[in-house]
């Protein structure tokens, strides 16, 4: 049977029973101290002999959750109706406050119930636990919140509901706590993240068993369905640190040094189209970004991507004027969607100064190199690379994905005449750093190869270099009529304190 909690919030002693009751001052089995309650997680069982019967709370906390979610659900929107009738508005920390006192009251009537059920009770921890789960599923991220709200997390992988692990950004990695209870709940959680995405909701079914998209505080979410071992949900999340970001920080973080940042400002100013490579998590978007911030606030940018991740537009005093596109997936009937391709051949009839491509992904480029050659210079994009050197290939082959069907030669040649500079970024030796590692100049192409200069290559420390004389002269040209010193390309030993 059950036991009614006392004053203290804890049951009764379990009575000794005769046997039991004789003297332990030598220390021998049973212990004296009360037993807790039958029901609570982490209580022994009154019964002293014998192994103790495990008891399984998951009945008990869904009971709870579902109770305080029906409640809140019910009685939260009324609470606000009247408060806003009272004061005009409420804020979200009100909000927040209502939901709290209503929950606590819920999890009152809940416990009556339950006792008068007959049934078994989640400890106090656990109650604290769930309530705090319902809360973060309505203001937060649910499970997800207390890892997002940790600032030195910088990747969380979850291979299914209770296998999770992270990496800090510091380098190191380890296993979290469970940020569900079930891989049902955790495919409801991704579903909620998926309609708060945007205006444009995600769908994360059967049907459409993957999903990208981004996080209301700026973090990149990918989940599958059903295609795992286990036929489980599993889910990515990138955090970028850096939602905006300058050149001059980059260089305090050790991304650039001074010479990196005069020549990658030059390179803006004089309108070069760039492309930005590196693996995942190199830093390229944080790099795009910084880029970005020395175009001049008022030329109008139109930014392409997959799932909105830039944030451009979130910063008007750096960026007044900026049209978002992000590409849409078909509806359930098959239809409606959008490629980044045909996005970028709308983009370029909204008058842009510049075109963004949050990440080249496939057939995209040919319209890319099309915009980059056409009049919009200083035009941008980010590639997928492990060398400055491989981003043609790279291009070349995402070429061949399109309805062009370009042959090699000719996509050479349109990526030739597009692209003025790769920038290549890669991890520093204590695999924590972001640096730029190479940058090379697109000088033409022959046949089936891009030619290229490598203006600055990696050191022993894989930080770039300059390589003295390598640079064509009718491009530094252009970069010393915005103000660049060619100097700079003459320092090798250019890595130093800012």
């Amino acid at each position: 049977m059950t036991y009614p909690p006392n004053g203290n919030g804890y049951p009764p002693p379990v009575p000794l029973r005769p046997h039991q009751q004789q003297d332990h001052s030598h220390g021998g089995w049973p212990p004296t101290q009360p037993a807790a309650a039958p029901g609570y997680i982490g209580a022994p069982a009154p019964e002293v002999f014998g192994a103790p019967e495990p008891v399984d709370m998951s009945a008990a906390i869904g009971r709870l959750r579902q109770h305080l979610r029906d409640t809140l659900g019910t009685e939260l929107p009324q609470r606000v109706d009247a408060q806003q009738r009272r004061t005009g508005s409420v804020s979200r920390e009100a909000r927040r406050e209502l939901a709290q006192a209503i929950l606590d009251d819920a999890v009152a009537v809940h416990t009556e119930r339950e006792l008068d059920a007959d049934r078994d009770l989640v400890g106090p921890a656990v109650e604290q636990r769930v309530i705090n789960e319902v809360i973060n599923e309505l203001f937060g991220m649910a499970g997800l919140q207390p890892l997002l709200d940790d600032p030195t997390v910088e990747t969380i992988n979850a291979n299914r509901f209770d296998r999770v692990f992270v990496q800090y950004n510091d380098g190191r990695r380890a296993q979290v706590a469970p940020i569900a209870s079930s891989n049902e709940e955790l495919t409801d959680l991704v579903r909620m993240l998926a309609a708060r995405a945007s205006s444009q909701e995600r769908r994360f079914d059967q049907g459409s068993p993957a999903v990208n998209l981004q996080l209301p505080g700026g973090e990149r979410l990918f989940a599958v369905m059903g295609l795992t071992a286990g036929g489980v949900s599993a889910l990515s999340i990138r955090r970028h640190g850096y939602l905006t970001v300058t050149l001059p920080e980059l260089r305090s973080r050790g991304t650039i040094d001074a010479g990196l940042q005069e020549f990658l400002r030059a390179l803006v100013r004089a309108k070069k189209n760039v492309l930005i490579t590196g693996g995942t998590g190199a830093g390229k978007t944080t790099l795009l970004r910084a880029l970005a911030a020395e175009m001049d606030s008022m030329e109008r940018i139109v930014t392409i991507e997959d799932a909105f991740e830039l944030g451009l537009e979130i910063d008007p005093d750096i960026h007044a004027d900026v049209t978002a596109f992000q590409a849409r997936e078909a509806n359930i009937e098959g239809e409606g969607a959008i490629s980044q391709s045909e996005l970028v051949r709308w983009g370029l009839r909204m008058s842009p100064d510049r075109v963004i491509v949050g990440e080249i992904r496939g057939p995209e480029v040919i319209p890319m190199c099309n915009a980059m050659s056409q009049g919009n210079d200083g035009s941008m994009a980010t590639l997928h690379a492990s060398s400055s050197r491989i981003a043609f290939t790279r291009l070349a082959s995402y070429a061949a994905q399109g309805v062009e069907r370009l042959p090699l030669e000719a996509t050479n040649l349109l990526v030739a005449s597009a692209v003025h500079f790769v920038v290549h970024l890669t991890r520093g030796i204590d695999r924590t750093t972001r640096v730029v590692s190479s940058i090379r100049e697109v000088v033409g192409a022959d046949g089936p190869q891009v030619i290229s200069n490598e203006i600055y290559r990696p050191g022993p420390d894989r930080r770039a270099r300059p390589v003295a004389g390598s640079m064509r002269t009718d491009n530094l040209d252009d970069l010393v009529d915005v103000g660049f010193d060619p100097v700079v390309l003459e320092q090798s030993e250019g890595w130093c304190a800012p």
